[in-house]
């Protein structure tokens, strides 16, 4: 199941990456965040359309079509940075040290093969749709307003190659901690237990009531 986490930093060039990644990761994941807000707009703009002059906006399922996959795979690479997917730890969450390691290298390895074919798979499906001779590069368009959909096909490829930097960088940290036999090695998303979560929280609370105070 997904869980709170931390993931540690130091000096190392493994964690300069990580940080690096994530600057990419953040802004892909503030981009989603835009996009579910766009829905919000478009929703507000079309059902006033519709009541107050009886003309809804044009196209609305149209772009709806172009808005899901920012919201559905730009923020899949900084969730998986923080540990926040659905997850399984019934079996690995009992296992310690160079076992636990060994475990999350396996199931991350597992996930990048799997993610590798998914950019295979989207990309070509991206293909299909791009052709630089045809009107506006696009072989296939939405039925309504006939917005060209490669630019939401090629979001596909381009979110799930960041995921796929993602899971590398973790794959170099749990290699590492596996063979150093780190208890927190960096990188990698850790489990709090519940007495961190309550710690931080409170400091992130405390943090909030000083800034009010000042």
């Amino acid at each position: 199941m997904a869980g709170s986490s931390a993931v540690l930093e130091d000096g190392s060039l493994l964690s300069r990456l990580d940080r690096q990644l994530f600057k990419l990761e953040s802004l892909m994941a503030l981009i989603s965040g835009l996009a579910i807000f766009s829905l919000m707009v478009l929703a507000v703009v079309s059902v006033g359309g519709r009541n107050t002059m009886n003309m809804p906006l044009p196209g609305y399922v149209d772009w709806i079509e172009q808005v899901m996959p920012l919201i559905a795979f730009m923020g899949v690479a900084y969730t998986q940075r923080d540990g926040g997917h659905i997850r399984m730890d019934i079996l690995v969450g009992k296992l310690r040290g160079r076992a636990l390691w060994a475990a999350e290298f396996i199931t991350t390895l597992a996930m990048l093969v799997l993610v590798l074919l998914l950019i295979w798979g989207a990309y070509s499906h991206f293909l299909r749709s791009f052709d630089f001779n045809a009107p506006y590069w696009s072989r296939d368009s939405s039925i309504d307003i006939s917005i060209p959909l490669w630019p939401a096909k090629l979001l596909v490829p381009v979110a799930f190659s960041v995921l796929a930097m993602r899971l590398m960088v973790q794959l170099w940290g749990y290699g590492r901690a596996m063979v150093l036999g780190l208890s927190e090695p960096v990188a990698i998303p850790l489990v709090m237990s519940a007495a961190q979560q309550a710690a931080e929280e409170a400091e992130h609370v405390a943090g909030l009531e000083d800034e009010e105070a000042v």
